[in-house]
């Protein structure tokens, strides 16, 4: 996992971007690790009947190639929502293994880091945010830092939930 409880004092903006995202990516796998199939696959929350290990995951796939492909690159938004059901990713996600969930998402990641690195950070997107301004690469990895965090505060509540296992 990358560690930033010891950094130096001198990373550059990129460098501290990246490895905040990173570590953020890697702490949502390490909420999987040891998870049984079945259990990756369960709802726990009465009001979040979409809220599963492998939902969370897929979302934060998903959010990912909406931010980098959809938004930044202007590519076609070929995600698996639709406008009658725009939570699909985290519904569709317990028809997958956990395992292709997270190889899927590490996979993209990598992708992601190779895209992050051939662009300035002050890069606009091609496509305008919902308030019609085009964001820069600096405010999507932002955005995306807090996204995977947030989310991994779901993944600790569900995996307590599910087998007394807690993390740092």
């Amino acid at each position: 996992m990358t560690r930033i409880d010891d950094t130096p004092s001198a990373w550059d903006e990129r460098t501290q971007l990246t490895t905040f995202l990173d570590y953020a990516r890697d702490t949502a796998w390490a909420k999987c690790e040891g998870v049984s199939a079945e259990n990756a696959r369960k709802a726990l929350l009465p009001g979040s009947p979409l809220m599963t290990m492998c939902g969370v995951i897929n979302h934060l796939r998903w959010v990912e190639y909406h931010w980098f492909q959809v938004i930044f690159l202007g590519e076609e938004n070929r995600g698996p929502w639709t406008e009658e059901d725009p939570d699909r990713e985290m519904r569709i996600a317990v028809d997958f293994p956990l395992t292709q969930l997270l190889g899927e998402y590490a996979e993209q990641s990598a992708r992601y880091r190779d895209l992050v690195a051939g662009n300035d950070l002050d890069e606009r997107a091609q496509r305008a945010v919902r308030n019609g301004l085009r964001v820069d690469l600096r405010w999507i990895l932002l955005h995306l830092t807090e996204e995977t965090a947030r989310h991994n505060g779901h993944l600790d509540i569900l995996r307590e939930m599910l087998d007394g296992t807690t993390g740092d």
